[in-house]
């Protein structure tokens, strides 16, 4: 784990108390790509399948993590705020949840911040088993709100 996945997730751990009871984990961010898993085992229904609200945590909390990481790497500091976030489940999931979000695309963003100061921007997580070219168990859609700090 670099310094930077390390440090995304000793924030979470320690400001975002949720993330540490579902055990969120950064597994990886590689090419503006950002995947993070919670075991199936803290994250469970009745039905012993992925607990919707666990999916919707871990993918709104992987595309701030996403952003953040983002904003870093363009050596700038900013406060983060979820503004608004909608998920769709397509199938149950059994297994370990992955999540990923990618900012391919968005790099944009990073220059409006740098020079108004403050950037809004929809990001998109997916989750699912991690299994290679499996379809997603839920897709989330959420506003994203980023301001320098003073």
């Amino acid at each position: 784990m670099s310094t930077e996945e390390h440090n995304l997730q000793t924030l979470w751990h320690s400001h975002f108390p949720l993330s540490k009871a579902m055990g969120l984990s950064v597994i990886s961010f590689q090419e503006h790509v950002l995947t993070t898993m919670s075991p199936l085992v803290a994250n469970t229904n009745i039905h012993d399948t992925a607990f919707a609200g666990s999916l919707y945590a871990q993918q709104a909390m992987t595309a701030w993590g996403l952003l953040y990481l983002e904003i870093a790497r363009a050596g700038l500091d900013a406060s983060l705020i979820h503004a608004d976030g909608e998920i769709k489940f397509h199938k149950t999931l059994t297994s370990d949840i992955y999540a990923t979000s990618d900012f391919s695309g968005l790099e944009a963003h990073l220059d409006e911040l740098a020079e108004k100061g403050k950037t809004r921007l929809t990001l998109e997580a997916q989750a699912g088993s991690g299994e290679p070219g499996s379809d997603p168990a839920s897709t989330f859609v959420g506003t994203y709100v980023a301001r320098l700090a003073q």
